[in-house]
């Protein structure tokens, strides 16, 4: 039975912990994003390196899928590195030339950091690696119809049991800003609530010890991912339309990528998979505990099909085919 109200000593010992537990994840991810100023000036911008620069946030399936395009990446002579910031730095990076690719763009939920950018012509939306996603502050399904919540509108009635509060991700993010903004313009009466930012994995953490214990939570969710399975999540409904939603998750490229390397922005514009794939990866990342270049390199071996696809008229840095280059006897 979820309970009515928190004793307030019981509140005070438990706010201190999730202070705690969340403080330490964002100092890591503050010692680790770095800003835009890190990235290297050289290649892409025609050097004969044939570097690859690409963006990513600790979210676990663009961190796989990043790997495996890393990995054939290098297969075709290319020399790719992974650079870990927040939205905003890696648009930043992407838009001064200072990185080439970002493989993880929900869209339209990063229109607030990317829209101009897209607009004037300094990023350019190269493919669609995935569609049919979802992204909304979310409930576990059984507590949602145990407190009869399917909507924002439904959280502030019953604030208590929520301690007023939304869980989010990093720091920077466009659905931590989105749900400040909800906050700031008192939208669904949830003036007085706060937002608490956090790392994905320790929003997953305090998720699932709230669950555990029946205590009622609401946070920013998102699918595909392992949560939706585990926790039967119910996205909460938007009458507002406070919220910019999700439908798919695009692949961008630096201005001038395509004129500089037509062959490299071929290959991550055919880059595409689906929920379940994405899904596995995330579970395969977070709840088995393998590393991403394990995933990777099972999941290149496994779907030699779908590698081919991404890899049709792509060609080495030497003119070879491609696929034979990555594949070998796999390619025929």
């Amino acid at each position: 039975m979820i309970p009515r109200r928190s004793r307030p000593r019981s509140r005070g010992r438990l706010t201190a912990v999730l202070s705690l537990a969340l403080t330490i994840p964002l100092l890591l991810a503050g010692c680790g994003s770095g800003d835009s100023s890190s990235f290297g000036s050289g290649s892409g911008s025609g050097g004969e390196s044939k570097a690859v620069r690409l963006v990513q946030q600790p979210w676990a399936d663009l961190v796989v899928e990043n790997q495996i395009v890393s990995d054939i990446l290098t297969k075709l002579g290319y020399s790719p590195s992974v650079q870990e910031v927040a939205v905003p730095l890696g648009a930043q990076a992407l838009s001064t030339g200072k990185a080439d690719a970002y493989l993880g763009n929900w869209w339209p939920s990063q229109e607030s950091v990317y829209g101009k950018m897209i607009d004037d012509g300094s990023v350019a939306v190269s493919g669609t690696v995935l569609t049919g996603t979802q992204y909304a502050p979310g409930v576990p399904g059984a507590m949602a119809k145990e407190l009869k919540i399917t909507s924002l509108a439904d959280l502030d009635a019953k604030g208590d049991l929520f301690k007023h509060e939304i869980l989010g991700i990093e720091p920077g993010t466009p659905g931590n800003q989105a749900i400040l903004d909800a906050i700031k313009k008192d939208a669904y009466g949830l003036g007085d609530w706060k937002l608490v930012p956090s790392s994905t994995e320790a929003m997953l953490a305090e998720v699932t010890r709230r669950v555990a214990k029946d205590q009622p939570v609401v946070f920013l969710a998102w699918s595909p991912h392992w949560m939706v399975v585990k926790w039967d999540v119910t996205f909460l409904a938007d009458p507002q339309k406070v919220w910019p939603g999700a439908g798919e998750i695009r692949t961008l490229t630096r201005s001038g990528l395509k004129k500089e390397d037509p062959n490299v922005v071929r290959f991550l514009s055919q880059v595409s998979t689906d929920a379940a794939t994405a899904s596995a990866w995330i579970d395969a990342f977070d709840n088995k505990k393998q590393s991403a270049k394990e995933i990777a390199a099972a999941w290149i071996d496994a779907h030699p099909e779908d590698v081919k696809k991404w890899l049709s008229g792509v060609k080495t840095v030497d003119g070879e085919d491609g696929a034979a280059a990555v594949l070998g006897a796999d390619a025929s």
